[in-house]
């Protein structure tokens, strides 16, 4: 319905001669007594026209055409708002019906590239609760832009390189020296949960005491790499668990033995972006809107991490993406300025990166807080939630809020099966749904639309307000709102169910009551589809 409002508006625009190049802006009114959507563009004419919104609004009437509704009506500073007639709803659900998911998929990517890079947790011990919900946010938004056109690659970059995996080695070679019975005191910067004494455990399996007598020095690099490829699994089987899977993986230690990180650094020296100052090599970042320069190379001959990360994203736009999104954890927002810079100086524009930051997840228990893990030491693992209330119930509660949004997140809550816990009561209204039709026996749905009834009338324009919510899901690289559209919907429908019997002694009144319920679950299991959340036909 939305796209076919812009095309009406496009059309007035056109007659009116106008003259002026406008994405028209369609909108859902937050309360349904202006109509079923209404649109700002008089208001965002009125600049260039050189007119008040309401003159312009009232010359959009004068020449729209009405065919298709009810009523258009102006509000407020020059809003314009549109009720559709009762025939075209109708018709547009039964079009609904009959395609079914294919009625709101538009080619919107055109198989445009787009790469999302997200989670890429350093592998110096599990996944905790921000990687979560940064794995759902990059999945689910990897479904939604593959369901729209675009050819979509994921990716987990491995941050295997420098003195985080260092200071792993060195927390497993002290845990190790105390499985020999050896005192030693672990420095403050080591990790010390219980996954570093597993690891530690399983390297004295495989290795014995062949080892036991060594210096750090002597088995660093066989401890570092014993231990990164222990937990580099366990994220994965984690993250598979979760049902998040990557296209590519793509190791940091790698770039610099391919010498892709000096030759990095060499393209942006030639280019005129890299300067020697201090005994050190500095990238221009300031050109393009960072607040300083960054150091690339140190004056002792070491690279930064900023290097390798510049590296990486030469990687990326070789490789011929149209766009990159990065879903970054909200720490890294000090990197934006910096990174864009790099992008802009190998050629990139700004608008081809964006840059997603996930807010951290309080969790509560009866709504309490706690963090503690026995695993983790200081924080409660992505794994340790998953097991407690599975990866369904995880995935749509970490995509219940914009992902720059805090987030909290009351485990208690998560298990109810109540109106409480939004993902039980999503996947109830599909589960209430194919439960009505197993009953239903030999009644198929059917139509007949003098039959319908106000609530249902609501019911029928919610539903037809998907593919505009998807489209803006689509564009504006926001899984979330597809999140609050189902939990809408499902209460709507949980709320009808309630106060009408879909099936009764008249068949044609259940085969009508069966075409909408047809409809809303058609809607509820692509929306779930593309959280990646499961559509159960029992509960």
């Amino acid at each position: 319905m939305h796209s076919l409002l812009r095309k009406k508006l496009e059309e007035a625009i056109l007659k009116l001669n106008y003259q002026v190049e406008l994405q028209i802006e369609v909108e859902i009114p937050k309360n349904e007594v202006f109509g079923d959507f209404s649109s700002p563009v008089a208001m965002e004419l009125t600049k260039t026209l050189k007119k008040p919104p309401r003159t312009i609004a009232d010359e959009i009437l004068s020449v729209i055409d009405r065919e298709f509704f009810e009523e258009i009506s102006i509000a407020g500073p020059g809003f314009i708002n549109f009720k559709f007639k009762r025939e075209f709803l109708f018709d547009q659900l039964k079009e609904l019906l009959e395609k079914e998911e294919k009625f709101f998929i538009t080619d919107i990517g055109k198989s445009r590239k787009v790469q999302i890079e997200f989670v890429s947790a350093n592998p110096t011990g599990p996944l905790h609760l921000g990687h979560g919900r940064g794995a759902a946010i990059g999945s689910a938004l990897s479904n939604i832009l593959k369901e729209a056109g675009y050819e979509v690659t994921t990716e987990y970059y491995i941050n295997d390189a420098g003195k985080q995996v260092e200071i792993l080695g060195l927390s497993v070679y002290l845990a190790l020296q105390r499985i020999w019975g050896k005192e030693v005191e672990f420095p403050e910067e080591c990790y010390k949960g219980e996954y570093i004494k597993e690891i530690a455990q399983e390297l004295y399996e495989s290795y014995g005491d062949s080892i036991k007598d060594k210096s750090y020095e002597e088995v660093g690099d066989l401890i570092i790499d014993f231990s990164y490829r222990k937990i580099i699994n366990e994220i994965k089987k984690d993250l598979e668990d979760f049902g998040v899977t990557f296209d590519s993986w793509v190791s940091e230690r790698k770039l610099y033995h391919t010498g892709e990180v000096q030759r990095a650094i060499i393209k942006l020296k030639e280019l005129g972006f890299v300067y020697e100052k201090d005994g050190a090599l500095w990238f221009r970042s300031t050109s393009f809107g960072d607040d300083k320069d960054r150091v690339v190379l140190k004056s002792d001959g070491t690279y930064t991490y900023f290097a390798s990360d510049i590296a990486y994203h030469k990687n990326k736009i070789e490789r011929g993406f149209d766009e990159l999104i990065n879903i970054w954890g909200a720490d890294h927002h000090g990197y934006i300025p910096r990174v864009k810079a790099a992008v802009q100086a190998l050629g990139f524009k700004a608008s081809q990166i964006k840059i997603l930051l996930v807010q951290m997840v309080n969790l509560l228990r009866e709504g309490k807080p706690f963090q503690m893990s026995k695993r983790a030491g200081t924080f409660v693992t992505l794994r340790e939630l998953i097991d407690e209330i599975g990866a369904d119930t995880t995935r749509f509660i970490f995509l219940t809020r914009r992902q720059d949004s805090h987030l909290e997140f009351d485990v208690e809550v998560a298990k109810k099966q109540s109106q409480e816990n939004p993902v039980f009561y999503v996947q109830y209204a599909h589960a209430r749904i194919n439960s009505i039709f197993e009953k239903a026996g030999h009644i198929s749905y059917g139509f007949n639309g003098e039959l319908f009834n106000e609530e249902e009338m609501r019911l029928i324009k919610k539903v037809l307000q998907y593919p505009m919510i998807f489209e803006l899901a689509v564009n504006f690289r926001e899984p979330h709102r597809i999140t609050f559209y189902l939990q809408e919907l499902a209460s709507l429908f949980h709320s009808y169910y309630h106060k009408h019997r879909v099936l009764s002694d008249d068949e044609k009144l259940s085969q009508t009551r069966l075409s909408l319920c047809r409809a809303i679950m058609i809607v509820l299991r692509h929306g779930l589809r593309m959280l990646g959340v499961k559509a159960p036909h029992k509960m």
